[in-house]
């Protein structure tokens, strides 16, 4: 069996069973790709899957995250009898521990809205873009290339309503925002409107020529914004990124939910529809363990504990 065409049924196959499989199928093609167009399954080796996988020291999480993909594709090429057994190596490195994102605070984020203004390297943003748009990804929770997707047509003013299309899991959701980010979103619309074009397919957000944001541009900005208001951690290497403004996002919500004293289990539901997840185990990820969100889920509890001494 081709190799190339068994992926392609593999991958079918998951998609049938309503698994959108996306980053799969791409790692999975990748590795059909760093193989011949004629090479068979039968013929793959444990050298062609440890050149792909790539030897690095330590192991990184990416590693591990394609040999998994690889792992469940091998299974079904031995379960359907097109091989006797999987080339994956035998013997793994330990999977690094999971990386803890950075989480934002309000004072933190100040500083970085005030070093916008007077941080001099922009590379074609202007300074009102790459302030509304840490507004809105911080503000609604999105992912960079979500934000930077939006059009003119995505963007309505009137019902503080974004549509964001195409998402990491292949669907389109609504996002409804708060009164702070519509008027933010509204005074750049009018401030851009001279330079943009009125067509809805226009980019909402915008470089000073006019044109489309690139994230990978707007991401090298953000780390030297992060550098100039100096915002670093110094519990690894890995320096706060623009995805952790999603990360804050979440926490600062749930945080303030256990403030009002909101029933959190029943809102976490609502969040994870929000932020466009397809299971709620993808949202908990976000709800990384803050100082200030542990105070408030231990007077929860310490409330809780206090009416049930009574009861008894």
């Amino acid at each position: 069996m081709n190799l190339r065409r068994l992926i392609e049924q593999y991958i079918a196959f998951q998609q049938s069973l309503g698994t959108p499989f996306v980053t799969n199928a791409q790692v999975l093609r990748a590795f059909g790709r760093s193989m011949s167009k004629r090479a068979k399954i039968a013929n793959v080796r444990t050298r062609d899957v440890n050149a792909f996988l790539g030897k690095t020291e330590p192991v990184t999480r990416t590693w591990h995250s394609k040999y998994s993909r690889l792992r469940g594709f091998f299974r079904y090429a031995v379960s359907r009898g097109f091989i006797d057994a999987s080339p994956l190596p035998d013997v793994i490195a330990r999977q690094p521990p999971p990386f803890v994102p950075y989480i934002y605070s309000r004072e933190e984020l100040r500083r970085l809205l005030d070093a916008i203004e007077t941080e001099p390297q922009k590379n074609g943003i202007g300074a009102p873009t790459i302030r509304v748009l840490v507004l809105t990804l911080y503000g609604a929770g999105l992912r960079l290339r979500e934000a930077t997707n939006l059009t003119c047509g995505d963007v309505d003013l009137r019902q503080s309503l974004l549509t964001i299309r195409n998402t990491k899991f292949d669907k389109t959701r609504f996002v409804p925002i708060g009164p702070q980010l519509s008027e933010a979103l509204s005074l750049y619309a009018k401030e851009t409107r001279a330079v943009r074009s009125r067509s809805a397919e226009s980019p909402f957000f915008i470089t000073r020529t006019g044109g489309s944001v690139i994230p990978d541009t707007f991401q090298h900005n953000f780390r030297i914004l992060c550098d100039y208001a100096g915002i670093r951690r110094t519990d690894c290497t890995e320096q706060p990124r623009i995805h952790d403004l999603r990360h804050t996002f979440a926490v600062h919500r749930l945080t303030s939910w256990y403030q009002t004293g909101a029933d959190v289990q029943r809102l976490l539901p609502l969040l994870s529809v929000y932020l466009g997840h397809v299971h709620i185990r993808h949202t908990q990820v976000y709800l990384s363990m803050t100082p200030d969100l542990l105070r408030e889920a231990g007077k929860r509890f310490e409330n809780y504990a206090a009416k049930d001494h009574h009861h008894d």
